[in-house]
């Protein structure tokens, strides 16, 4: 450290304040902890995103308190599927346990607002705090977090019996602590772009089925989807997400292959050059576990630094949120026992818990990918499905994560049922 560091200790430090960190970081305070919560940049800022919530995610709002029926929010009533010839419009299914609507929100200040959130359950936020790295103890074990705080980067030095790494999918403290990818766990890519648009108020999150890799000649379906999200501000968010099981995924531009998609569609949709109000830009999408294990030696990896994202769809906001809300509920028993050893058994309870909630789903997940990278089985998906209308709601289900957990339909119980039996990840 040098003269000018400060030190700073806490019960828990959560490092990032996306949307994993901060309902990490809410839910812990509301519990009476003493939270840091580390945040590298400064709110406002710009996070690569469909900008899309599903019932899913919006549950998770309703349950911190946020306030979705205020100006800023755009409610959706469902998922519009676009392939094969064929156009369906899906309601989100009515359930008793998720609401019956999605929202849309700019996570250029959807973050800023959940962050706020946390500080206003008593969260301490530093922004402009780049954690640079782990302290240790002579046993490996994580004791706090070394960081570069303010516009003069100056050293600081956090302590905390308990870290939670919520910085992302590069996680560079989950990194630092040993923690390395799984490869053979799939990986997905996002681009996306902002027009003016007259569909900017369109009352259904859009998903198109059909993007296609047209070098050599051939014409081939890739594994993924483009969306149409508008705002409800004037403009629609546009972009693509597409998965590593393509042959094609590390050799193809994405941002030239969202161009001439948005090049294809009407041009009274105002999806051209002149009408865009931001660059491209791409995000990893860490999928189904793909780092491990959740728990180890007092840090706990919460949303994409623990490969959360749905393997079916790419969702990450409401699997961030969720999980971040499951660590804190382990944290919190795990700090009212009295003994180390209690501590530990308490916090070892961490990756169990999120396989007993996930782990068969992205099971079925990961097999999907695998189907889908297959171009043929892609193009009789998008060709074939989507003209039976009953079997879409099903499949809306099933990618959505959208089941009631006890009771409900046939679908639901079927969806359940399959996830129950499949191996938890």
């Amino acid at each position: 450290m040098t003269e000018t560091a400060v030190e700073s200790t806490a019960d828990v430090i959560v490092v990032g304040a996306g949307p994993a960190g901060s309902s990490t970081a809410y839910w812990l305070a509301q519990a009476g902890l003493d939270v840091l919560l580390l945040e590298k940049t400064e709110f406002p800022r710009e996070k690569v995103c469909g900008d899309g919530l599903t019932p899913r995610a919006v549950k998770q709002l309703v349950d911190m308190g946020i306030d979705v029926t205020a100006e800023g929010w755009l409610r959706n009533k469902g998922l519009r599927i676009i392939g094969g010839g064929v156009r369906l419009e899906l309601d989100w299914p009515d359930l008793a346990a998720f609401p019956d609507y999605g929202l849309v929100r700019k996570r250029a200040d959807f973050d800023e607002l959940l962050a706020r959130q946390a500080q206003k359950a008593g969260a301490r936020l530093y922004e402009n705090c780049n954690v640079s790295g782990p302290v240790q103890d002579r046993t490996g074990r994580i004791t706090g977090v070394t960081a570069k705080l303010g516009p003069d980067k100056r050293e600081v030095e956090f302590h905390a019996p308990l870290v939670v790494a919520a910085d992302g999918n590069s996680t560079r403290l989950s990194l630092a602590m040993g923690l390395h990818r799984i490869e053979s766990r799939p990986m997905g890519v996002a681009y996306r772009t902002y027009f003016t648009s007259p569909r900017h108020d369109d009352d259904y999150l859009e998903s198109w089925l059909e993007l296609w890799d047209t070098r050599g000649g051939q014409k081939k379906l890739l594994p993924g989807y483009g969306w149409i999200f508008g705002m409800g501000d004037g403009t629609s968010n546009v972009g693509l997400g597409i998965l590593n099981s393509s042959p094609a995924f590390g050799d193809l531009n994405w941002r030239e292959v969202l161009k001439s998609w948005c090049a294809s569609m009407p041009e009274e949709w105002g999806y051209t050059p002149e009408n865009m109000t931001e660059p491209i830009r791409g995000a990893a999408l860490p999928m189904a576990f793909n780092r491990q294990p959740h728990y180890t030696r007092g840090l706990l990896l919460v949303g994409d630094a623990g490969g959360l994202v749905n393997p079916f769809n790419g969702e990450g906001i409401a699997y961030a949120m969720e999980s971040g809300q499951l660590a804190a509920g382990v944290i919190v028993q795990a700090t009212a026992r009295i003994t180390p050893e209690g501590r530990e058994r308490a916090l070892a309870r961490y990756p169990q818990l999120l396989k007993d909630t996930y782990g068969g789903y992205y099971t079925l997940g990961r097999a999907f990918v695998k189907l889908i990278g297959n171009d043929k089985v892609m193009r009789i998906a998008a060709e074939r499905g989507l003209t039976h209308p009953v079997l879409m709601k099903f499949v809306l289900k099933l990618l959505a994560n959208l089941t009631d957990p006890t009771g409900g339909d046939v679908a639901d119980r079927i969806i359940n049922g399959l996830t129950k039996v499949a191996p938890r990840a």
